[in-house]
């Protein structure tokens, strides 16, 4: 028995499912064409492929495909699926059917597979947009947190700084409030002194009708307090006056004690208890430069930060030590501002008040080396041979030096050379002429050859230095001879020959400059003939100008504070050795040991 076949036709839903779908505009209508009703309803006997209809049938009804098929005509068509056929078919005229070559209408068939494979692309399209629209939304969200937290965060920092600028306008008007209430304390506790200065000064025996005796200052309006200012003890009154420095005074006696003129600032300075305006305090407590003239200013902490000779006590800038200013070579002062000064050829600078007394040539020393010699000769310590002295200029020295085997010579600068090698040396002949700029002139030098007829061949000493400083370096180089020309006195060590060699260039200083007075004492011990001969050539000593004096005791000073181990330590060794035992046990002392006793 055959079983009749439906047709159905419905809707393919989102998943496939009939009736499903309809609302939606993308899902596809597979509508069975008029054309084809047409044809089962005439009984045509077109065959149907699998894919040109959407059947529903049964696992056994399969058979039946081999089989011929039936016409419509000999179909039991159920008359409810016709019309809902017909009504769709109705229905699908509204829209545009496409057509063949022939005008025939070409119906779309699509299998469920591929409407379901359509629905889950659309699906994913779906799916894709709504991920995207919610991303969007997300990041809209987040963007408008980010918009009002910052938003938060400039109000609270607003805020903030107006809650600061406010406190700040309360603390100083606090701080206000406070000055002015200590100012008023003040006012009250001044006014109550006076009052009761005032009072006490009444000397009154019972207080007068209507006074309140809780209160300090007097109830009767005619007792004026009556001031007397401390400058002119006169009676202030009414008038304005100033009240400072334990007293009042009239504004016209308050007066600088510099310049004596009213002191009419809010400030002013104090020194021995004397007002000063502060310019004139400035003037004349501040220190100022003895350079460059001006006041010396304050380093980064505030002090007054400057340099002073430790003997002539010149003040001036630290600067001046970096800036070129010129040093004198002999007193070693800075030049000040300004000042003219003596270039030598060597590069040295001369001040004028050493100029005054610089030699110059060999033959203008002469006599100052013949002095030297007497000076030995009366501390019984003559030197019998005839050695050369020779005015050099530093070249020649120090090139005399380079070739001496002996010695020691340990200062920055060497000023003076006891020679016992055979050499030439270029020596200055004739004083040099002051030029343009004070610079030195016609300077004419001679070689002159140094021949060893003993122990001592030449004594050098630098020229263009002050007299006292030439003969005290001289009397030095002398007492370097006179160990080398006697028998006895071996290689000393340093601090022991340039210690002794010291001692008597201090000696020959303090002969110049106090008559012999002190060395008379120090030499006593060594003959009474020697103390006379001292005195003697201190007499024939003219009378030195008070620079020249205070040149020497500089120079003095010099030997004295040296810090080097052979000429100052030494120095100080031999001069208390001298000072204790005389020149002559410290000589025999030397000459025995080899020390200082």
């Amino acid at each position: 028995m055959v079983k009749k076949r439906r047709t159905h036709l419905s809707l393919i839903g989102s998943r496939g499912n009939p009736g499903k779908g309809w609302p939606r505009a993308r899902k596809r209508l597979l509508l069975v064409p008029m054309g084809w009703l047409t044809k089962i309803l005439k009984g045509s006997s077109h065959k149907y492929s699998d894919g040109q209809a959407n059947r529903r049938y049964n696992r056994e009804d399969r058979s039946l495909l081999d089989t011929p098929r039936y016409s419509a005509e000999g179909s039991d068509f159920d008359k409810e699926e016709i019309e809902c056929a017909i009504a769709l078919s109705l229905s699908e005229q509204e829209h545009v059917i496409p057509q063949d070559d022939k005008g025939k209408k070409v119906i779309e068939y699509k299998s469920e597979t591929e409407e379901e494979d359509d629905e889950d692309e659309d699906d994913e399209e779906e799916d894709d947009d709504e991920e995207h629209m919610r991303a969007q939304v997300e990041a809209e969200e987040e963007e408008e947190k980010k918009l009002a937290q910052a938003q938060v965060e400039e109000e609270e920092k607003r805020r903030a700084e107006s809650e600061l600028e406010e406190l700040e306008k309360q603390l100083a008007k606090a701080r206000v409030e406070d000055e002015e209430i200590r100012r008023a304390k003040a006012q009250l506790e001044e006014d109550e002194q006076l009052a009761k200065a005032l009072q006490e000064s009444m000397n009154v025996g019972s207080p007068p009708p209507g006074y309140d005796s809780g209160s300090v200052f007097p109830s009767y309006p005619f007792l004026v307090p009556s001031r007397i200012c401390t400058g002119c003890r006169g009676e202030i009154g009414h008038g304005r006056f100033l009240s400072c420095m334990g007293g009042v005074w009239h504004p016209e006696c308050f007066c600088c004690h510099a310049c004596d003129k009213p002191i009419i600032d809010y400030e002013f300075s104090m020194s021995g208890n004397r007002p000063y305006h502060k310019l004139c305090y400035k003037e004349q407590h501040h220190p100022k430069c003895d350079v460059c003239h001006n006041f010396i200013p304050t380093n980064p902490a505030g002090l007054i930060e400057y340099r002073a000779h430790p003997f002539w006590m010149q003040k001036y800038c630290p600067s001046h030590e970096r800036d070129g200013t010129p040093r004198c070579c002999s007193c070693e002062r800075m030049e000040p501002k300004d000042t003219k000064y003596l270039i030598l050829d060597d590069g040295r600078k001369l001040c004028l008040e050493c100029l005054d007394s610089a030699i110059m040539d060999t033959n203008e020393c002469q006599p100052l080396y013949l002095e030297i010699r007497e000076f030995y000769e009366g501390l019984h310590m003559k030197v019998e041979q005839q050695i050369p002295m020779l005015l050099v200029e530093r070249s020649a020295l120090n090139e005399a030096m380079e070739g001496e085997k002996h010695g020691h010579h340990h200062l920055p600068e060497t000023r003076g050379l006891c020679l016992s090698e055979e050499q030439t040396v270029t020596t200055v002949l004739r004083r040099p002429k002051i030029g343009a700029g004070y610079k030195l002139i016609d300077m004419i030098t001679e070689p002159c050859r140094l021949v060893r007829r003993c122990e001592v061949t030449a004594i050098l000493i630098l020229y263009g230095l002050p007299r006292l400083l030439t003969g005290s370096i001289l009397a030095h180089e002398m007492m370097h001879a006179w160990l080398r020309l006697n028998v006895g006195y071996p290689n000393l060590r340093p601090e022991v020959e340039e210690g002794i060699c010291q001692v008597l260039a201090h000696m020959w200083l303090e002969s110049e400059t106090y008559a012999g007075s002190t060395l008379i004492d120090i030499a006593s011990s060594s003959s009474s003939s020697s103390s006379a001969a001292v005195a003697i050539a201190s007499s024939k000593k003219g009378e030195r100008s008070e620079f020249e004096k205070k040149l020497g005791e500089f120079f003095k000073h010099q030997i004295e504070s040296d810090s080097s181990s052979a000429y100052g330590d030494g120095f100080r060794q031999g001069n208390q050795a001298v000072l204790t035992h005389g020149l002559k046990r410290t000589l025999d002392h030397i000459r025995l040991t080899g020390t200082f006793p």
